[in-house]
């Protein structure tokens, strides 16, 4: 088989996501608006939509799963905050759905729904299509619900993000939905489009070269709106009614010993202060609902369990009809309540915004209390948006309770908010730009780099090989992708983008061909690798792929020598505590040692090109004690935290597939089997580390990478090195 036509046979195998649907077919109930963003979610496959409060984003949900689940055929599941599930069920018969709960048997419907709290207790491999409502829960880099929805639906071929606007200056938002939907890394787009601000590490701003290049990456997989005329849709009925807040400040004694009342200027200030003048604020908030009355609706924000027990006890005192919904009440009983709220059985919600300041529908009230309010504008955004959304029909009224201890927090607020809505504004404009073209393909517009001393190509290694000459290369390096470990891209052409090993060694195999014509004969090509654990959750079994011994067979049926093998030592404490392995557990040698096994090392397999040297590589300026550590069958000092990552300032855990391969074990390797001056080669280029570690060491380059973030790091590390290395001479 002809390598294009192998790619088009892939490509119709892996390409799982994305169709095309007419409008027609879409639920009548929709607005325009909302079939036109769907239809082009469903030609997406995996997509985000960043609609504001109030804009139909619940029966958009719905309509979604249920076109996936006609196309696939297998069950959709909807993920939402606790509450919001029965609110979704309830809209779900309203526009003509069945939606079940995914925890209870028997399912009849195609449509089911469950909490955040649930995902460990459901089988989600069986749902064709995930969609997140509020998938804000995204936004924490390193929290639990973040890393657990990531890893679990990593092979779900349909995924859907439902959230209001996101934060323009807080790219972990962005980063995670872009890794959630499979479009690139959180780091990868830290490390393409943004810089660190001012030397504080979590403070990230876009480069400024990158600006128009960030907002059109994000528009090939997400589209944002506050209100439908920004994508086209000048409709009635979407403006948002007045808001107005009314600021009560509470005047407080002195702190003991001070002459002026102190600000909260932190954390540890602010929750003083709230315990401090807690009388006071109640004070304040009892003497408003009393102005409201009885017959109107009010939520009460908090932020102190005491402070809300006490507050719900004072009304409950006067006569109102209230509820106090905390975080240590059951599930059953919140969502009771948060949904009884909505439909009127009681007057008066007292809660937390960590609680219910997300997804819920509360147009039914008009009148919001804040007793309490810190330095997050995001919480008190949201908070307010419950009431204030499209579909409101009365003005909306706020009440900021502070004390004369919290200017500052105000401010803070204040300017958040406006610069919150500045920024928005420019980021819906930008995303939207080509909001008629659906941009299924995103490109930095990498072009091949070639000087004296490296030549960089971006693009298919097996098709870009082939521009290189014959006997070009003295040495070849590279640590391959991993089938079904890792996928590096959507592209066709990335190997590690196959459905099974079959399907990989077939692809690969098409690479190793080329190896053996531009590498010199007699010369060596080394391959990092390491077995791969075969998971019980994938293959019903705990295991070990002899993927080592795979590529042994593969080389040596395209015709290279299997010359030698080097095991690169690991310490399994390190591997028992970053993989947990079952193997590994001490707790699995007293249960059952059965199952117990040694810890997984790296490879190096040097195959030997066909045909004789005919330039020796002489190492006379390597020590006895050198030689006698290289020619150890295991190499116990490599540094294996030495990698570009780790020189760039992140864990190796963030990207441990863009380069596992440490720049001690290449430095060997090129040390070993190649003269100054010769040409080095590595057809999975990654970030470029082979690249750096040749040029480092007086050597020329050839790198190529398929992945464009990968590539634009890769000519990145490639100038640094040679920097460095004039930088030496220099010195």
């Amino acid at each position: 088989m002809e390598y294009v036509d192998f790619l088009k046979q892939k490509e119709k195998q892996v390409i799982l996501s994305g169709f095309d649907i007419d409008e027609s077919q879409l639920n009548p109930k929709l607005f325009e608006f909302q079939k036109f963003v769907n239809k082009r979610a469903l030609k997406a496959g995996k997509y985000a939509i960043f609609g504001d409060t109030g804009t139909g984003k619940t029966p958009m949900q719905l309509d979604i799963a249920d076109q996936v689940s006609k196309h696939t055929g297998k069950p959709s599941l909807i993920l939402a905050p606790l509450a919001v599930t029965g609110q979704t069920i309830e809209k779900g018969v309203e526009f003509g759905y069945m939606v079940e709960r995914a925890i209870i048997n028997n399912h009849t419907s195609l449509i089911q729904i469950a909490n955040y709290e649930q995902v460990e207790n459901i089988d989600c491999s069986k749902y064709g299509c995930i969609i997140l409502d509020e998938s804000s829960i995204l936004k924490n880099e390193t929290g639990k619900y973040r890393t657990l929805l990531i890893d679990t639906f990593k092979t779900t071929p349909y995924k859907f993000c439902f959230s209001a606007t996101p934060s323009p200056n807080d790219p972990m938002e962005l980063g995670n939905h872009s890794e959630f939907l499979d479009v690139m890394s959180f780091t990868e787009m830290l490390a393409m489009f943004f810089v660190h601000d001012a030397g504080e590490t979590q403070k990230w701003r876009l480069k400024g070269h990158s600006v128009s290049k960030f907002y059109e990456f994000v528009s090939t997989w997400a589209i944002m709106y506050s209100h439908p005329r920004d994508i086209g849709f000048d409709m009635t009925g979407f403006d948002l009614p007045e808001l107005e807040i009314i600021e009560k400040q509470v005047k407080t004694e002195l702190p003991e010993g001070m002459l002026f009342s102190g600000l909260a200027v932190n954390a540890t200030d602010y929750n003083s202060s709230l315990r401090e003048t807690e009388k006071e604020r109640i004070w304040q908030t009892t003497e408003i609902v009393k102005s409201i009355g009885f017959a109107e609706s009010i939520i009460i924000w908090t932020k102190q369990n005491e402070e809300a027990k006490n507050i719900y006890n004072h009304l409950k005192l006067l006569g109102f009809d209230c509820r106090n919904v905390q975080g240590s009440d059951s599930n059953e009983k919140k969502e009771t309540d948060l949904l009884g709220f909505a439909h009127g059985d009681f007057k008066i919600l007292i809660t937390k915004e960590s609680i219910a300041s997300q997804g819920m529908n509360y147009q039914n009230c008009c009148y919001q209390i804040f007793n309490s309010i810190d330095f997050s504008f995001e919480k008190s955004y949201q908070a307010m948006r419950r009431s204030w959304r499209f579909g409101q029909k009365r003005k909306v009224t706020c009440w900021m309770i502070s004390t004369d201890r919290m200017i500052n927090v105000l401010k803070i607020q204040k300017d958040k908010h406006a610069s919150f809505r500045n920024m928005q504004l420019e980021m819906t404009k930008a995303v939207n730009k080509n909001i008629n073209n659906l941009i299924t393909n995103f490109s930095m517009e990498s072009t091949d780099i070639k000087n004296d001393t490296y030549h960089l190509m971006n693009g298919d290694c097996v098709q870009k090989s082939k521009e290189l000459k014959k006997n070009e290369a003295d040495l070849v390096v590279f640590s391959p992708p991993f089938s079904e470990l890792y996928t590096y891209s959507n592209h066709v052409e990335d190997m590690g983008n196959s459905l099974n090993y079959d399907q990989f060694e077939q692809h690969f195999k098409f690479l190793i061909p080329e190896l053996a014509r531009i590498l010199k004969p007699g010369r060596i090509c080394a391959v990092h690798c390491m077995d791969l654990p075969i998971q019980k959750g994938k293959e019903g079994y705990i295991g070990l792929r002899d993927f080592s011994g795979m590529l042994v067979k593969w080389f040596q049926d395209c015709g290279f020598i299997y010359h030698s093998r080097a095991t690169i030592w690991k310490d399994p404490v390190i591997e028992m505590q970053r993989t947990k392995a079952l193997g590994l557990l001490h707790k699995q040698v007293k249960k059952d040692s059965s199952m117990s096994r040694v810890g997984i090392p790296d490879y190096i397999l040097f195959f030997r090109n066909a045909g004789d040297n005919e330039v020796p590589i002489t190492n006379t300026h390597i020590p006895v004690d050198l030689w006698q550590k290289i020619a150890s069958p295991v190499w116990y000092d490599i540094d294996y935290s030495r990698t570009l990552n780790y020189r760039e300032g992140r864990a190796n855990e963030d990207e441990k597939h863009i380069c596992p391969l440490q720049l001690d074990t290449i430095e060997r390797i090129i040390l070993l089997y190649s003269n100054e001056g010769e040409t080095v080669f590595s057809p999975f280029g990654g970030i470029g580390s082979e690249g750096y570690q040749a040029l480092k060491m007086g050597r020329k380059s050839i790198s190529i990478e398929l992945k464009e973030s990968y590539f634009e790091l890769n000519k990145r590390n490639h100038t640094a090195a040679m920097e460095e290395k004039g930088q030496l001479k220099l010195f």
